[in-house]
C-alpha cells in the first residue's frame, strides 16, 4: 500500500491557491486576495507540487514565475473553478421561489449601457435573485460553466446550448455636435481621412470586417486608439473625434450625430445563449426571459405615438 496522494485525491483548495498565485504573482498577494495566511498558501503550493510531481513556480526578483507545467495546467484548473462556482450557484437556488445567483456575461458596451435597467427591473420583480455581471469582450465558455447566460455578437456553434436570436445591432459612424462644429461634417467617406478617427489599437476580426467595405478603417488612420469599446464611446461623447458605435445607443443622446449612413453601416447578429441543462432552472429561466425581452426592446424599440394620436 502507498500513502501517496493521486491527482484525483487533491483537494480543491490546493488548486484554488495555485490559481491565485498564478494570477497575483506572489504568495503574499495571493493570500490577501483569498483572505487566508501566506504560510497556508505556501503549504498548498508545496502540497500540490508534491502530489502532481511537477514544479509550478520558480522564484525571481519579480516574484513567483509560473513554469511551463503551471501554464499548461491553468485551463483545467480554471474549468474546476468555474464548475465549483456553478455548483455553489445551483445550491443557493434550492428552495421555493426565484432565488440564488445567476451569472451573466456580455460585452463592455452592452453590459454598461444596456443591461443595468434590465437587471434592475429583474431584481425588482425577484428580490431574492442575485446577478453576477461579467463584462468582457472575450467569449465566456458556457459549456465550462464560466457563466450561466451569455450575450454574444456571434452565433454559438456548440450543440449543447440554447440560443435565441435577439436581432441585429446596427453600427455606424457617429460624432458629437461640438466636434462637428469645430471640424466640420464629412460629406463622403473620403472626407473622413481629414478627421480625427477613434478606433482599435490591436487588429481584431471586427476591424478586418469593417475594412472590407471601408479600407480607410485601419490602425494607422486612427488618431485615438483604444481596445475598450466603453472608452471609444466615451471619447465620441467627449467630442474627441469620429468613431463607430451602436445606432440605438447613439439615438438616446441628441448631441450625437450619425454620419454617412448611406455610405457605411455594419450589423452585428446578437444572440442570447444558455446551457441546455439550465433550461428548467427557475432562476436562469426568468433571467433569460427578462434579458431577451429587454434586449429586443433595445434593438427594436416600440415607437412612441405622436401626442395627437395619444389623445
Amino acid at each position: 500500500m502507498t500513502n501517496d496522494t493521486t491527482p484525483n485525491d487533491i483537494g480543491w483548495e490546493l488548486y484554488r491557491s495555485y490559481l491565485s498565485v498564478l494570477k497575483e504573482g506572489s504568495l503574499s498577494a495571493a493570500a490577501r486576495a483569498m483572505g487566508i495566511a501566506q504560510p497556508t498558501v505556501g503549504r498548498h503550493i508545496a502540497a500540490l507540487e508534491k502530489s502532481l510531481k511537477v514544479t509550478l513556480f520558480t522564484r525571481s526578483q519579480l516574484g513567483l514565475l509560473p513554469t511551463e507545467a503551471a501554464l499548461e495546467l491553468e485551463p483545467f484548473a480554471q474549468t474546476m473553478s468555474s464548475s465549483a462556482a456553478a455548483l455553489k450557484r445551483a445550491a443557493e437556488s434550492q428552495g421555493t421561489g426565484i432565488r440564488g445567483t445567476v451569472r451573466v456575461t456580455a460585452s463592455e458596451v452592452i453590459g454598461v449601457e444596456v443591461l443595468p435597467p434590465i437587471i434592475a427591473q429583474l431584481q425588482s420583480s425577484h428580490p431574492e435573485l442575485k446577478v453576477e455581471l461579467v463584462l468582457s469582450n472575450r467569449v465566456q465558455d458556457l459549456l465550462k460553466r464560466e457563466a450561466d447566460i451569455a450575450i454574444r455578437m456571434t452565433q454559438p456553434k456548440q450543440e449543447l446550448l440554447i440560443a435565441r436570436h435577439v436581432g441585429q445591432v446596427q453600427l455606424g459612424f457617429h460624432a458629437h455636435k461640438k466636434y462637428l462644429r469645430k471640424r466640420g461634417t464629412p460629406a463622403s467617406l473620403a472626407d473622413l481621412a481629414q478627421h480625427a478617427l477613434i478606433g482599435f489599437d490591436e487588429e481584431t476580426p471586427f476591424v478586418r470586417a469593417s475594412r472590407k467595405g471601408f479600407p480607410l478603417w485601419s490602425r494607422d488612420a486612427f488618431a485615438i486608439r483604444t481596445d475598450s469599446d466603453v472608452a471609444q464611446l466615451a471619447l465620441i461623447r467627449a467630442g474627441s473625434g469620429i468613431g463607430i458605435c451602436q445606432v440605438a445607443l447613439a439615438a438616446r443622446d441628441p448631441q450625437l450625430v450619425r454620419l454617412l449612413p448611406d455610405g457605411f453601416t455594419l450589423s452585428l447578429d446578437t444572440w442570447l445563449t444558455m446551457h441546455e441543462d439550465l433550461r428548467n432552472n427557475p432562476r436562469c429561466k426568468v433571467a433569460f426571459d427578462a434579458l431577451l425581452q429587454g434586449l429586443q426592446n433595445y434593438i427594436t424599440p416600440t415607437p412612441v405615438p405622436p401626442a395627437a394620436a395619444r389623445r
